[in-house]
């Protein structure tokens, strides 16, 4: 399967990215939660749907007041590229956005806000607003730790602790000859994988960490080496050489609706990457961009970043039958790998 690629994203495709709200946290250090899920009951759904409105959608101010007003004292910043998502709907309009401490200035005292009217397949998007806060517009943002930042809005501080992944990595029999680790990647989906560079094969892959049991998988009807996940409807292949599952494929749909499951290709390891293997790795795919993204691929005005995004968008589980095709024409390892770096933007 085929599909258009972009190499990079813009900053207004960056804040419309729905996820995971945040659970309860350990102030020293984000744990996985132990409480049972909430039940989400359809009568509080319709209360919300027909509850009056309590700000102005359209004024910014007024919404970030509000979203901050309800969150906890001390929340989790799951994802790695450090969103803090939400949801909520305003006379009847579901809406989501998100905060976000930006690895690129967070450390100058500014914290993302955006919001927007979620999307669907009928309509434009009604409303997507961003800006960025820091003291000029009442909010301060102050470093407490490496991975900890208080947030202080009206008199109301609130502790954001990012997702503490420091020392996370693969087993070494997990990577391949050649093959370096980036880091850590929890995505929104609440999947936890890792992402590796191959500078020979010129080839990023993720691949799976069975350590942290987010979901159940099923064998694809499309070929025994292939499981899909129940809830996320990723799809990774068996490794034929290494003991790993390999991230082959996302849901076309959920990408067009930007959901929690439009893959990881948004939550890079931003807080655990090391020197500039990243950004060099960006400029071996995409040359044209040497001198103009950061080590973080971010672009020079912070308004762009480099895709990664070596998987296929699927409709249909026979979509996936071509990494099999390639994997039986495969006869060693530098034949092998690259099947699965198919979808990999350039």
């Amino acid at each position: 399967m085929s599909r258009p690629f972009s190499t990079i994203r813009t900053v207004a495709t960056l804040f419309r990215y729905s996820a995971l709200a945040a659970l309860l946290l350990s102030f020293m250090s984000p744990a996985l939660p132990t409480l049972a899920s909430e039940v989400k009951t359809n009568e509080a759904y319709i209360n919300d749907v027909l509850a009056p409105p309590a700000f102005d959608i359209e004024v910014i101010d007024e919404v970030f007041d509000h979203i901050f007003s309800t969150l906890d004292d001390e929340v989790v910043v799951y994802p790695t590229e450090n969103y803090y998502y939400f949801k909520f709907l305003h006379e009847g309009v579901a809406y989501a956005g998100n905060f976000r401490l930006d690895i690129a200035d967070r450390d100058q005292g500014i914290i993302h806000f955006a919001y927007f009217s979620e999307n669907n397949p009928f309509t434009e998007q009604a409303i997507s607003e961003h800006r960025a806060y820091n003291v000029e517009f009442g909010v301060t943002v102050e470093k407490k730790d490496e991975l900890a930042y208080a947030v202080t809005r009206n008199g109301r501080t609130v502790m954001f602790q990012l997702n503490d992944l420091r020392g996370v990595e693969p087993a070494r029999s997990q990577i391949a000859k050649g093959e370096v680790y980036l880091g850590p990647v929890f995505d929104e989906s609440g999947v936890q994988m890792f992402l590796l560079w191959n500078p020979d094969l010129k080839m990023f892959l993720y691949i799976l960490d069975e350590t942290v049991a987010s979901e159940q998988h099923f064998v694809s009807s499309a070929s025994s080496q292939i499981k899909i996940g129940y809830r996320s409807s990723f799809a990774y292949y068996a490794d034929r050489y290494l003991d790993r599952w390999i991230l082959v494929g996302v849901r076309a749909a959920e990408t067009m609706l930007n959901t929690y499951f439009d893959g990881p290709f948004d939550q890079l390891p931003d807080n655990f990457l090391q020197g500039n293997a990243l950004g060099e790795a960006l400029v071996v795919l995409s040359p044209e961009v040497e001198g103009q993204i950061d080590r973080f691929g971010n672009s020079s005005d912070l308004m762009g970043r480099m895709l990664v995004d070596p998987y296929i968008l699927y409709e249909e589980e026979d979509d996936l039958t071509l990494f099999d095709q390639c994997a039986a024409a495969a006869v060693d390892t530098e034949t092998y790998y690259p099947c699965f770096a198919i979808g990999q933007s350039k």
